[in-house]
């Protein structure tokens, strides 16, 4: 009989919405008992989720109300550059995805290859990730 709580602030997920919606809460529960049947093998029925939603007054994070700990994130964030110094766009994606034909002749192998971009302050580097 597994049992789960599920906390969240109590705010809306979309404009005007001042908590969850009933049905992103039914969404919430479905998709915590469907986790835990695949990945357990529970069955669903004798599974309690329970939906804790707190106020953001009693919320905190780094040291900070939430409220506060946010306001800081998007300061911090719009003081960013957003283009570097060759003029591209610091915010493109960071992860590409190609295929590439491996092999020879007309039955080479198919490989799928990631590259993750990570930009640290002293520069750009590159890793490869074979799947």
């Amino acid at each position: 009989m597994p049992i789960v709580t599920i906390q969240i602030t109590r705010e809306g997920s979309s404009p005007g919405a001042s908590a969850a919606t009933a049905e992103e809460k039914a969404a919430l529960i479905q998709g915590v008992s469907k986790l835990l049947l695949d990945v357990l093998h529970k069955p669903m029925d004798s599974t309690f989720v329970v939906i804790d939603e707190v106020e953001t007054e009693n919320w905190g994070r780094g040291g900070l109300p939430v409220e506060r700990y946010r306001a800081q994130q998007r300061a911090q964030s719009s003081e960013l550059p957003r283009r570097d110094s060759g003029g591209r766009n610091r915010l493109a994606p960071l992860v590409t995805t190609t295929t590439r034909r491996v092999g020879s002749g007309r039955r080479g192998v198919r490989r799928r290859l990631t590259v993750v971009r990570h930009q640290p302050a002293a520069g750009a580097a590159l890793r490869k990730v074979r799947r």
